[in-house]
């Protein structure tokens, strides 16, 4: 069966051709990491992604987040791919996509799932701390894109919990309050309405956090 990374441990370690040359995950060792596997080469709905993703890729950047794509698919396929859609669609691929004939990185990473296909990648996105943890993990079928507006959203959302200390609600966007930890002792519990938040009860207060901060 396919091993699955865990959720805040080290994502697993890769060496890897890409695109770009030649990629490990120490390389991006300081920065959070999109990794994204997608099922094949020159198919609609993942040129629509690729699209997406480069589209987003200035956003990304200065979030200080680097993208990362994979399929199986040769370094040659890639190039073809990626030299396709600027020449049909007017879009430049900025970012490195890796070769994974042997489908080593898409193992360690859980992208090939038991009833999938043994030559397609499923859609699955990776989001890596920049001291190189495992902070979320996102699968979509084969028949429906991703949302990449999701995943601006996603990692505001993480780098504004590490930044401080609170955690974010449904549909969470910057300029809205976030929510407190909630107390772990019953004193703590006790003191929490007086302690200056937005309170609703004991276990559910929130407050303002600042705007992100561009990297």
């Amino acid at each position: 069966m396919t091993s699955m990374p865990r959720l805040n441990a080290p994502a697993p370690d890769f060496h890897a051709r890409t695109t770009h040359g030649d990629r490990s995950l120490a390389d991006y060792r300081g920065k959070w990491l999109i990794l994204f596997s997608h099922p094949a080469d020159f198919t609609p709905v993942c040129t629509t992604e690729f699209i997406g993703f480069a589209r987003h890729a200035d956003t990304f950047a200065a979030m200080n987040c680097e993208l990362l794509g994979l399929s199986i698919d040769s370094l040659f396929s890639h190039l073809a791919w990626t030299r396709n859609i600027r020449e049909k669609f007017g879009v430049d691929i900025p970012f490195p996509i890796i070769e994974d004939l042997k489908m080593e990185v898409a193992r360690a990473y859980g992208m090939i799932h038991d009833d999938a296909s043994d030559t397609s990648a499923v859609r699955a996105t990776f989001l890596i701390d920049p001291d190189g943890v495992l902070r979320a993990m996102v699968y979509y079928p084969m028949s429906n894109g991703r949302s990449i507006d999701e995943f601006v959203r996603l990692l505001t959302a993480l780098q504004t919990s590490d930044a401080h200390g609170v955690a974010t609600p449904e549909n969470w966007r910057p300029g809205q309050p976030a929510i407190v930890p909630p107390p772990k002792t019953a004193a703590a519990a006790d003191a929490r309405a007086s302690e200056g938040y937005d309170y609703t009860d004991w276990y559910f207060s929130r407050r303002e956090v600042p705007a992100p901060a561009a990297a």
